[in-house]
């Protein structure tokens, strides 16, 4: 894996921590942060060993979006090569195998909630700001987030703030369910710690062949969405976590999956 020098990523009891870690411009976004992105995915995707990950920033942001002063002088063929980038790789976290939890511990502002909005569970700082002021700057929100809103929240309300670009609280995210749970900052990474692992001790192949049955879903009508699910979970039931599930809840004891 290339060196990094703009995230900070670890891995243990197969879980993954990806902090973004530009402070000092507020993680923000520019070509070397995609390519170190792509990177870490390429590991998320290759390692199957891990059962979850946690996004989250350092200092002060989450991510406060693309880096303007870069962005400024792009002629629009870079423009639009590198929205194509940025919609690449959130698409890619949007699929990974196993879930992603974003842990917004602070300023999470165009790019920086379109990233949050592709993982499968968000949490907030109760200091965390939002929003998608990019029609402010004479752009639109471009990786994904006028379609990842809408369906987290609804057509109005995502409108409402991709019209405006008015920046909300942490609570009104949780008011429109764009984050489930509102936490004070020093227990922010506590909790996604603990639900990560709490992901993490469930079968690896259930917890990922529901995300794959949900994200199906979406994307289609219910009648093919439904027959998705009844495939999938023939896959799972031929598994041998499945048996040491079932065995384990008829013993009474905890059990011990193995992630076949």
């Amino acid at each position: 894996m290339k060196e990094l020098k703009h995230i900070l990523y670890e891995k243990k009891d197969g879980v993954a921590e990806i902090t973004m870690n530009r402070p000092e411009v507020l993680n923000s976004i520019d070509y070397e942060v995609l390519y170190e992105l792509e990177a870490v995915l390429d590991d998320l995707y290759a390692d199957a060993g891990l059962r979850a990950a946690i996004i989250t920033g350092a200092g002060k942001a989450f991510v406060a979006g693309a880096d303007i002063a870069a962005m400024r002088d792009f002629p629009a063929a870079k423009g639009r090569e590198f929205n194509l980038f940025g919609q690449q790789l959130l698409n890619r976290l949007e699929g990974c195998p196993f879930p992603v939890i974003a842990a917004v511990n602070g300023f999470a502002l165009g790019g920086g909630l379109e990233l949050a909005m592709a993982c499968d569970i968000r949490l907030a700082s109760s200091r965390a700001k939002m929003g998608l002021p990019e029609v402010k700057l004479g752009i639109f929100p471009g990786y994904g987030g006028t379609q990842r809103l809408s369906r987290l929240t609804n057509v109005g309300i995502a409108k409402y703030y991709i019209f405006t670009g008015e920046i909300f609280t942490a609570a009104r995210a949780y008011e429109m369910g764009v984050v489930q749970e509102v936490l004070e900052p020093e227990q922010l990474m506590e909790r996604a710690r603990a639900l990560a692992a709490q992901i993490a001790a469930n079968s690896p192949v259930g917890v990922r062949m529901a995300k794959r049955a949900i994200n199906h879903g979406l994307e289609v009508g219910q009648t093919n969405a439904i027959a998705f699910d009844s495939e999938a979970y023939a896959t799972v039931f031929a598994t041998q976590d499945r048996v040491r599930g079932m065995t384990a809840f008829l013993k009474k004891a905890p059990p011990a999956f193995e992630n076949n």
